[in-house]
């Protein structure tokens, strides 16, 4: 398939295989959106189907050879693959083609580096083409002498290869210093938060699903949000009043993609560590798009990768705009607890809802009393200021101990029991409470 040569842009040849169902298995369509957002052209789409990799080329001789004529005939300079490429393959395929090979994971990363804007962003994105790139020197220089043994047969020293390894290593351990002193400044605000117990709300979900068009009308923020993949790679915070609780720190993160390289997962753990900590988060997932149920599944995969998985989630399927007849509602499960919201972003429909489930989740799973307690007590005001449970204190004409306590239900159980105090004397049994 060639499609007509684009007026602007550098041009590439693109190439997806199918596979049977399993791990190899592509998405042709998310493919050229992904070559959309890179700001490339699709000068030819080449097909084919395998039952297995080849493990020389990945596509096999009579493919190459279509291949082949598809980059004369296009004059391209660049060949995309929608696979992963192993470095021999990805060697192999340039020496026959005489021109640039890039698979999905350098596609990828090539779009988080246009999309970066942070100084953060930048350099867990440096991170991640380090790492990638560290495995594909060999045979890129050959040149220089090696390292040899006897009188007479010593060389210049080290190959440039691994010359470059040697800069690579050292500038990658400079970048995770830095990423180091970043992660450590996001954990004093992190602390500096629960201190105010102001819970976070954390937007995760496959890219394009409309996240950051959520985000931007529940808050009134300006985060760039654009029809194409990765729109959004800097992680943004905004406080976002709700009824019934106060505020909560709303995060937009990074949306998520089939087969994410874990390289990238790796380089921005100090991004995701927001997902991580995270009281409640918010799954937008685009309820119009055919595949959404293999999307959530993909957006589950790397949200167990960073062990988000457990954390309390709300489903918000966006963009019900393009569902004839379909209205925004709530969808509540067996005890009456909302786990899924119908919404459409873009159209502001049933944003209203969200704020309403956002405070009823949070204020169910929270214990937020004022509670008196004795000297005698000394371990369990401890460990409520170990959580950083206590909002405020004061001591009354008696000696006691009067505490504004904000900490999650199952915490609280957690600490009454490891104090030795029953539960019952500051929750009664028949307190609704117990029956959610």
């Amino acid at each position: 398939m060639f499609f007509d040569r684009p007026d602007s842009g550098e041009g590439a040849v693109l190439v997806h295989i199918d596979f049977p169902e399993g791990s190899e298995r592509e998405d042709p369509r998310e493919f050229e959106e992904l070559v959309r957002s890179a700001g490339l052209a699709a000068l030819a789409l080449i097909t084919g189907t395998r039952s297995a990799p080849d493990p020389k080329t990945y596509i096999g001789k009579g493919k190459l050879e279509e291949l082949r004529e598809a980059v004369e005939f296009c004059e391209a300079e660049l060949v995309l693959f929608n696979h992963a490429l192993s470095p021999s393959q990805q060697r192999s395929l340039e020496i026959a083609l005489e021109c640039r090979v890039v698979d999905r994971t350098g596609l990828i990363l090539d779009i988080f580096a246009q999309r970066a804007r942070t100084h953060e962003g930048k350099l867990q994105v440096e991170l991640a083409q380090l790492q990638y790139q560290a495995t594909r020197l060999v045979h890129g220089w050959s040149h220089l002498d090696r390292q040899k043994g006897g009188v007479g047969m010593r060389g210049a020293g080290e190959t440039q290869s691994e010359a470059d390894r040697r800069l690579l290593r050292d500038r990658e351990k400079l970048i995770k210093q830095r990423l180091k002193k970043v992660q450590s400044q996001r954990e004093q605000g992190r602390r500096a938060r629960k201190r105010s117990a102001t819970p976070t709300v954390s937007l995760v979900g496959y890219t394009n699903a409309g996240k950051s068009t959520l985000f931007n009308t529940l808050t009134n923020a300006e985060v760039y949000a654009a029809d194409q993949l990765f729109a959004t790679l800097d992680p943004t915070l905004r406080r976002l009043p709700v009824q019934g609780l106060g505020e909560v720190v709303l995060v937009d993160t990074v949306g998520f993609i089939r087969h994410l390289p874990h390289k990238l997962v790796e380089a921005f753990k100090a991004t995701l560590q927001e997902t991580r900590e995270a009281d409640l988060l918010l799954h937008v997932i685009d309820c119009a798009d055919d595949d959404r149920a293999l999307n959530m599944e993909q957006v589950e995969i790397v949200l167990d990768e960073i062990d988000s998985l457990d954390r309390p989630t709300l489903q918000v399927f966006n963009k019900i705009d393009l569902i004839p007849g379909q209205q925004p509602r709530i969808d509540r499960d067996e005890t009456g607890m909302p786990w899924r919201v119908w919404v459409s972003a873009k159209e502001n429909q049933g944003l209203e809802i969200i704020n309403q489930v956002v405070g009823e989740i949070l204020t169910r799973d929270l214990f937020e009393q004022t509670i008196e307690i004795g000297p005698q007590d000394g371990q369990l005001r401890a460990l409520l200021y170990a959580k950083d449970a206590i909002l405020n204190e004061t001591v009354d004409e008696n000696g006691q101990f009067v505490l504004d306590v904000r900490i999650e239900k199952e915490d609280m159980l957690k600490i009454l029991s490891r104090a030795g105090i029953p539960s019952e004397r500051f929750i009664p049994k028949d307190k609704e409470f117990w029956q959610q």
